[in-house]
């Protein structure tokens, strides 16, 4: 497991750059953490990281999916569907959001991760996010699976 200090936007920022050279097509990112914890924030520096190295240009326009429960970004380097599982009734209810195909193909951000249940693929990467003093924010970033695993040490080594 990596510990990561956030302490201010730039923080954040730069985790999200470090992401994104390491993530690729069939990739799953789980975003987990209380309300305001700086969720919906990483994923959007995520989304811009991806869309600046595969040359999309600026992508300006990242609304949280709260309401619409997801959103898709062609970004250049890999398209990225961005998952807010906080309103999502049951698991199951995910497979209507062609969830199982942003798995097959695309880099997947579902913030509210644990709302999936079993219907969480084996091969993912955990970043939990806790609000700190004054706000700052701390990442634990845990692999889970073979996938999961060598993406926290691709970016063990890239934070060295």
């Amino acid at each position: 497991m990596i510990e990561q200090p956030l302490p201010d936007l730039e923080a954040t920022r730069a985790l999200a750059r470090r992401l994104a050279f390491v993530l690729r097509p069939g990739d799953v990112v789980g975003l987990a953490g209380p309300l305001g914890a700086g969720k919906t924030t990483l994923a959007r520096a995520l989304i811009r990281a991806l869309a600046e190295l595969g040359g999309a240009g600026p992508v300006t326009d990242v609304p949280s999916p709260t309401f619409t429960l997801v959103q898709v970004y062609e970004t250049g380097a890999a398209p990225v569907w961005h998952f807010d599982l906080y309103r999502l009734a049951r698991p199951e209810d995910a497979v209507e959001l062609a969830i199982e195909e942003a798995f097959a193909a695309a880099v997947s951000l579902i913030e509210w991760p644990e709302r999936l249940g079993a219907l969480m693929p084996a091969d993912w990467l955990e970043v939990a996010i806790e609000r700190g003093a004054g706000g700052a924010r701390r990442a634990a970033i845990r692999g889970h699976g073979a996938r999961g695993r060598a993406l926290e040490h691709m970016l063990a080594r890239a934070a060295a």
